[in-house]
């Protein structure tokens, strides 16, 4: 293989995986010049290959894979395992996001606070490359079963509804002025490593078709709504010694109660996942009856 056409490998990595909004990112990350990233790229856009801003047609994609030689995408390169591996990655960035916002609660940081509800920006422009990639599956494999297809989607927009109350638990630090109380906070932790515990598990049970880690899901999901309980018992302790002369105080209690449903919420679509990931490999439908009213 050329080294041309080793760094157009790359750049086509970087596209499918690490979901690139720009061609200045995709030099920056790759240490390219912006030029040469456009010169390689320009053909690909013209012939509909390469999307702006970014995508691959899959339905075009063998022919530039061909085109390239030994050039092999991971794992046989085949649309099904390029979909596992965009929300492999999507789950991973969630993750992040999830970290990014509670670090900013353990250290009232603003400017992480921010960072948090930026990374959503990038949560939401998964989903739909995802949507997009199950959609050109579909139409180029008739052998694609439509209703496990779909199951793809869903996934991600699970994880994307994760991303949402990471947003959450990032504004509480932008809208509120006052710490969390120790006590409280020894809880909220709890809850953190429980909520990343599950989203791991759920993906994991989901991508690697282990689906007898509902039994740890659902351990862990009892786990969080007890410390949910706790919490909830402790604050309101804390409002029954406090005056809500103050405006302010009263919005830190209302803040603070998302917080915590925050993490709650994120344990029940942990759990909901992996009922995907029941049905996906098992074909066990789904419960229909919502999970509030189980």
């Amino acid at each position: 293989m050329s080294k041309k056409d080793k760094t157009l490998k790359a750049i086509l990595d970087f596209i499918l995986y690490e979901n690139p909004s720009t061609q200045d990112e995709i030099a920056e990350q790759l240490g390219l010049s912006r030029r040469y990233v456009t010169q390689l790229l320009q053909p690909l856009v013209k012939d509909g290959i390469v999307k702006r801003a970014y995508t691959i047609d899959l339905k075009n994609y063998e022919k530039i894979a061909e085109s390239l030689g030994d050039y092999v995408s991971p794992n046989n390169n085949t649309g099904n395992v390029l979909i596992n591996d965009m929300i492999l990655n999507m789950a991973n960035h969630v993750q992040y996001q999830l970290e990014t916002s509670f670090d900013a609660v353990l250290e009232y940081d603003i400017d992480k606070a921010n960072k948090a509800l930026e990374l959503d920006f990038a949560t939401n422009n998964m989903v739909e490359k995802i949507r997009t990639s199950v959609e050109t599956i579909l139409s180029i494999d008739q052998h694609s079963e439509f209703s496990k297809s779909l199951l793809y989607n869903e996934i991600a927009y699970d994880l994307e509804r994760i991303g949402d109350y990471c947003g959450h638990i990032a504004k509480f630090v932008i809208n509120d002025v006052y710490e969390i109380d120790t006590n409280v906070l020894k809880k909220l932790k709890k809850m953190y490593k429980t909520a990343q515990k599950m989203i791991r598990l759920s993906i994991k049970a989901f991508i690697d078709g282990d689906t007898d880690l509902k039994d740890d899901l659902m351990e862990l999901e009892e786990a969080i709504h007890i410390l949910q309980s706790k919490s909830i018992n402790l604050i309101a302790t804390q409002m029954a010694e406090s005056s809500f002369d103050e405006k302010e105080r009263s919005n830190y209690f209302i803040y603070l109660f998302r917080v915590i449903k925050a993490f709650e919420r994120m344990g029940d679509i942990s759990v909901e996942m992996v009922d995907v990931a029941v049905e996906f490999h098992d074909n066990i439908p789904r419960p229909t009856t919502p999970r509030t009213f189980r």
